[in-house]
């Protein structure tokens, strides 16, 4: 009888390597005095983990990390919350596992 072990998703993750592109983020939330129930959602579904809820009650972001799945894309962008694009070639996410 074989005996696996499996992998933990955050460790293979981890082998991803992330390429900073300093002071060009690719996401950017926009100025908002409260925000919406769909950005607030983000805080919970982004896969990395990159927004989060600051002392304010404002959304933020730190894009180091970003998986580019386009979840946040998919949920605000067409409502006005974030502006997204593509970062530019060889910055962003280096995936180890294709």
């Amino acid at each position: 009888m074989k005996v696996t072990t499996m992998e933990r998703i955050e460790d293979k993750l981890y082998q991803n390597r992330y390429l900073v592109d300093t002071g060009r983020p690719h996401i950017k939330v926009r100025p908002h005095l409260s925000p919406s129930p769909n950005l607030l959602a983000l805080t919970q579904i982004c896969p990395a983990k990159c927004y989060e809820e600051n002392d304010a009650g404002q959304v933020e972001i730190v894009v180091d990390g970003c998986m580019e799945c386009g979840t946040c894309r998919v949920l605000c962008e067409a409502n006005g919350d974030i502006e997204w694009n593509y970062p530019r070639g060889g910055f962003g996410i280096l995936f180890k596992f294709g």
